[in-house]
């Protein structure tokens, strides 16, 4: 661990320069590497639409904030790629002082055009432009939601549909794994993004350690975490605030947050600060009583050395799944050890007919050791998966996340088959003993040319948690003042 996991500084990520804002340069390097990855022809890349009620939110979709950095709804870019010149063409809304009144002030074509030095022109004006373009070329590249379902279909591949059967001819190719590729690989202004997203969520799982106590309900806890990340600066949550406490603990992605938490129960905290489009995902889990009892401390442990074991494997150049064989090793030893399993290899029956075996280990834990992490909370890059070839290179920024859940009604949803009853029969005692303790540890990593950083330095340890806990809380913790001042100093201007 301390060789090849440099500690990141949580004050110094809170105190980044300015430069951590993506610069137009950069957003234009990008077009131009997607536009370098294709052949000739045209690249439509579609932004997210406005949602039908106007009192919704709007959140851009990640790959055309990635190509533009443009916030606004109802976008979209085009790119003409021929053997000589790559030419760029925005499609935004108009101004509308009268929808403005509702919705905000847009840019416009001129204000677009300014703010991103490129081409741009009013969104009516879309269909004229792709004619002109698809009369004289066959070939269509595709970024959006295109072709995710043939029963289905979305309003871009109704939009696709209609060029096809008004161009006779016209070849329309995704380029969405292209653009994946792209995002692999984080850029500096990214990663320090990342580092503030994952600070402001340590800031809120801090607070949460020191709050939480018996007799609560989960959404007080995730209002505070959510409190939180606004009050730093966060745009919102990166997903869902999980915080499952008791036999909640125990469902991997449980978002209703509505359940009063007991003595003696596991608080399992999923959470993560979105910042400036950046996701941040850190869980920590917690004895909602301060101070955890044999039983968790002993399911604790064994996640927290498989994340340690993990770690160890992290390395510039290793193989991501190495992380995923070690980590698998420590908690199949630790469940057998418990009692959980018949032994760290052992396997009982996937189906009622019995004709695929599983591991035992995967009944507690059976989703994947971690994943990328960017502007969406599973970006593409680097993720620690028994099946990957991917390598830990520089720019990677990737979760590890290890986790136990036991299931009280594990015995009774086995499959049923004489080898999984008697099986049952043998883990029955250890299954109640440890019912209803989840457990997942989660942390943020990213690569840099010597070292894997740990950058979500939130308590982890068992005694750590412990101590947190015991500090008493006095209410919210003032503002980052490092991290209110650099979103000061870099926001709009007209949101200074």
């Amino acid at each position: 661990m301390k060789r090849s996991i440099a500690v990141g500084l949580l004050l110094a990520s809170c105190a980044l320069a300015a430069q951590a804002q993506v610069p137009q340069s950069e957003l234009a390097s990008r077009r131009a590497k997607l536009a370098a990855s294709v052949g000739n022809g045209t690249l439509i890349a579609f932004g997210a639409n406005e949602p039908e009620q106007d009192y919704l939110v709007f959140h851009q979709n990640s790959p055309f904030y990635y190509l533009t950095g443009l916030k606004e709804p109802g976008a979209v870019l085009v790119l003409r790629k021929t053997d000589s010149d790559v030419s760029t063409t925005l499609f935004v809304e108009p101004k509308d002082p009268a929808r403005e009144v509702w919705t905000g002030s847009r840019l416009g074509p001129e204000g677009a055009a300014r703010k991103m030095g490129i081409a741009a022109r009013d969104i009516s004006r879309l269909p004229a432009f792709l004619d002109s373009l698809l009369v004289s070329e066959n070939q269509l590249y595709v970024v959006g939601n295109y072709g995710a379902s043939q029963s289905v279909l979305s309003p871009v591949d109704q939009y696709i549909q209609a060029l096809k059967n008004k161009h006779a001819g016209l070849t329309v190719s995704s380029a969405n794994r292209t653009l994946d590729s792209l995002r692999r690989i984080k850029s500096a202004a990214e990663l320090d993004l990342i580092r503030k997203a994952v600070a402001i969520t340590v800031i809120a799982q801090r607070e949460a350690m020191r709050f939480a106590e018996p007799g609560m309900n989960e959404f007080e806890v995730q209002a505070l975490i959510e409190y939180t990340f606004r009050r730093n600066g966060a745009d919102r949550p990166s997903f869902s605030t999980i915080v499952g406490s008791g036999p909640n603990s125990t469902t991997l992605h449980y978002n209703v947050d509505d359940r009063f938490m007991n003595a003696g129960e596991t608080v399992v905290m999923d959470i993560g600060a979105s910042y400036r489009g950046y996701a941040a995902d850190v869980t920590r889990t917690i004895p909602i009583s301060g101070k955890f009892s044999a039983d968790q401390r002993a399911v604790y442990q064994i996640v927290r050395d498989a994340q340690a074991a993990a770690e160890r494997q992290a390395k510039v150049g290793a193989l991501a799944r190495d992380m995923t064989d070690s980590a698998n090793a420590v908690i199949a030893a630790g469940l057998a050890r418990l009692g959980l399993t018949e032994s760290p290899d052992a396997t009982y029956d996937c189906d009622a007919a019995a004709t695929r075996q599983c591991a035992q280990s995967f009944l507690y834990y059976m989703h994947g050791l971690g994943h990328g992490i960017g502007l969406d909370v599973h970006d593409p890059g680097a993720a620690p998966s028994r099946s990957s070839t991917t390598r830990l290179v520089e720019g990677s920024a990737f979760t590890i996340e290890p986790g136990i859940y036991v299931r009280e009604n594990l015995v009774d949803i086995l499959p049923d088959t004489p080898r999984n009853r008697a099986l049952g029969e043998k883990i029955r005692a250890a299954v109640k003993r440890y019912a209803n303790i989840g457990v997942r540890i989660e942390d943020d990593y990213i690569v840099t040319a010597t070292s894997v950083d740990w950058i979500s330095r939130a308590p982890r340890e068992i005694s750590e948690v412990e101590a947190e806990m015991r500090k008493p809380y006095t209410g919210p913790l003032p503002r980052n003042r490092s991290m209110v001042e650099w979103y000061r100093a870099t926001a709009p201007r007209e949101s200074r």
